[in-house]
């Protein structure tokens, strides 16, 4: 398996420094957060992107891709009924792709709760048609450029619309391109009546990419769940993505957590039952 981790866990740490302390820890990707870099990602420019790129390489890590895509910024809306907003959230998407694409990576992770709940009186049907209208003017880029678009099912504590692997299929199927695929977190999935492992079996065919997790918003081996069982189906179903930490309670420490994630997880590799 190939690990990365989200680096916006590193709050406060020159670029640099992350890239040392990521590597030394046996990861060998990086997840960006483009809220981290600047406002828009469109104030990265070219210099600065080669160069992270760059430092990133001399530590043997990828820039694998990129998460949170809209969050902190204003105007932008997948779902909504307001046609100029989603011109410029497909828009604002294609100039996320090129980045990524520029950064080395080839993953764009869509959450994004806030830009995608369905408004008052909006059917699901009505925001699947708006979502997938707004996706597809993207995807000439994600072609182009050899990005996938991986569609994130969240919880219901959090949005209203891809609340489920089921419900965000719907919205890919809609979409129906070959560089947009399921992206598959073990939180979200946490809170399906569906087993995780027969959630990754089912969908095995159209994964692009997993974060690890807990219930509790901390990392692998730091919640109550239990990884033999999803890192054995990740690997008889022959996952070969990126298997990426993602955190968002960040009390216990950036270099603890971390590293007690790899731990973890290197330890659940070394006990996984025969194949």
């Amino acid at each position: 398996m190939k690990f990365a981790i989200c680096h916006e866990l590193f709050e406060n740490w020159e670029w640099e420094r992350q890239c040392k302390f990521i590597a030394e820890l046996g990861y060998t990707g990086i997840e960006l957060a483009p809220f981290t870099l600047a406002s828009r990602i469109t104030d990265v420019s070219a210099e600065q992107r080669r160069t992270l790129r760059k430092q990133a390489a001399d530590h043997g890590l990828e820039i694998m891709g990129l998460h949170w895509l809209l969050a902190k910024t204003e105007g932008l809306h997948v779902t909504t009924r307001d046609v100029a907003t989603r011109r410029r959230t497909a828009v604002y998407l294609r100039e996320l792709a090129n980045a990524c694409a520029d950064f080395g990576g080839n993953v764009l992770v869509f959450g994004s709760p806030n830009q995608r709940n369905l408004e008052p009186g909006m059917t699901r049907e009505e925001g699947i048609a708006n979502a997938a209208e707004v996706f597809r003017e993207v995807t000439p880029v994600l072609a182009e450029r050899q990005v996938k678009l991986c569609l994130e099912p969240l919880t219901p504590k959090e949005t209203n619309f891809m609340i489920s692997c089921a419900e965000t299929m719907d919205v890919v199927h809609a979409i129906d391109h070959p560089q947009v695929c399921l992206h598959q977190d073990v939180k979200a999935m946490l809170s399906e009546s569906t087993p995780i492992p027969e959630l990754i079996a089912k969908y095995r065919d159209v994964v692009g990419h997993f974060h690890v997790n807990d219930s509790n918003l901390l990392g692998p081996g730091m919640g109550e769940t239990d990884y033999i069982p999803i890192f054995t189906a990740l690997r008889d179903t022959h996952y070969s993505g990126w298997v990426s930490v993602e955190v968002f309670d960040y009390k216990p420490g950036c270099e603890f957590i971390a590293r007690r994630s790899m731990e973890y997880m290197l330890e659940v590799l070394s006990r996984l039952p025969p194949a």
